[in-house]
């Protein structure tokens, strides 16, 4: 569906729709104005043919940002139109998304970016014109970057840069390593001179953030000993478990039954260096406990089917007796599996008891 057709179905104010429209109309010419290479052309090489399909491609997403910013205005205006009117508690916003076949999380997909464009703009971040700098997942993306970020952002796009997704990443990790309290001076020397790639130390202070101040002194020591690349890649890795070991162990009820202590067991799986597989045993539980709780909801359900169709069942349906049967083992109190083939196979048994 065009946006001409978008506006004219839609239940706006004449005044609304003509505003939308010329505003629509004055960036299709800019917006529309792309070549593609020819495919045949043997003559052209291909980073120069794949650079040209690139542009064309990202003309192409600026002008899909504009039209779903539109539509999520368009969208909007209905919506708190029937906010002011309605009596169905939206019921006629949803016939109105119905009837053009539009589903209720794209709408609200396109009114959060509409309401993203308009507070960049009301804040006089952004113009009409600058919008036009963005691919959409960057302006998406912008628009959920810190305050800080996104100045940076929409100076790039008002100096004429083109805002992909690799620039708003590239920003915000070098806002992100640069302002970080974690890293060491020496570091960010690196940092500012390229030597050391933002992208590998932005990972390390977003890991660092997540874990309790406690935890953190170590690896700000051990990234002060060492600022390479390697050992900023260990360090990074080392983040990664601390915080997969302490979010794993507040969700496994075995280890909360028991009331372990699990800083001092932390302290000393770090002593023998065996932080890796603390982490993982850890994980594992976690999945393991989840699995059994799936698992026996299910029964749950296989149970209370059976049942229910053996009662609907009788001497007239002697196939679908042979059926329940058959699934006897999935249904009783021990849950039997086989896994494998018939000759390197073996067969698991589960015993499900109910307590309370």
């Amino acid at each position: 569906m065009s946006v001409s057709e978008l506006i004219s179905e839609s239940e706006i104010e004449s005044s609304s729709i003509e505003s939308i429209t010329n505003e629509a109309l004055a960036s299709l010419d800019d917006l529309t104005e792309f070549s593609l290479p020819d495919p045949n052309d043997q003559a052209l090489a291909e980073g120069q043919f794949l650079a040209e399909v690139d542009q064309a491609w990202q003309v192409c997403d600026r002008f899909d940002l504009q039209t779903d910013i539109w539509r999520g205005k368009i969208l909007r205006t209905v919506r708190d139109r029937e906010k002011m009117n309605g009596e169905g508690r939206g019921t006629g916003f949803l016939k109105w998304l119905q009837e053009r076949e539009i589903s209720k999380s794209q709408a609200y997909a396109w009114i959060q970016l509409a309401n993203s464009a308009d507070t960049l703009m009301a804040d006089g971040q952004l113009d009409a014109d600058d919008i036009r700098q963005f691919s959409k997942r960057a302006f998406l993306e912008t628009s959920q970057a810190s305050a800080e970020v996104q100045q940076l952002i929409v100076e790039a796009a008002r100096n004429g840069e083109k805002i992909t997704r690799r620039e708003v990443r590239q920003l915000s990790d070098e806002w992100t390593t640069m302002s970080s309290d974690h890293l060491p001076d020496d570091l960010k020397e690196k940092i500012a001179a390229h030597t050391i790639p933002t992208r590998y130390v932005a990972p390390l202070v977003r890991e660092i953030d997540k874990l309790p101040e406690a935890y953190q002194k170590p690896l700000q020591q051990a990234i002060a000993d060492a600022s390479d690349l390697d050992n900023i890649k260990l360090v990074t890795a080392d983040a990664q478990r601390l915080t997969k070991y302490l979010s794993n162990t507040n969700q496994v009820q075995a280890i909360a039954q028991r009331s372990v202590n699990i800083d001092l067991a932390l302290e000393e799986a770090l002593r023998i260096g065996c932080l890796k597989l603390a982490s993982d045993l850890v994980s594992q539980a976690s999945q393991l406990e989840q699995a059994i709780a799936k698992l026996y909801t299910t029964w749950k359900r296989v149970s209370a089917s059976a049942d229910q169709l053996y009662v609907e069942s009788g001497a007239s349906t002697p196939h679908l007796l042979d059926l329940l049967n058959s699934l006897d083992a999935l249904a009783s109190n021990t849950v039997a599996v086989q896994i494998g083939n018939d000759q390197s196979g073996r067969t698991i048994r589960l015993q499900i008891t109910e307590e309370m």
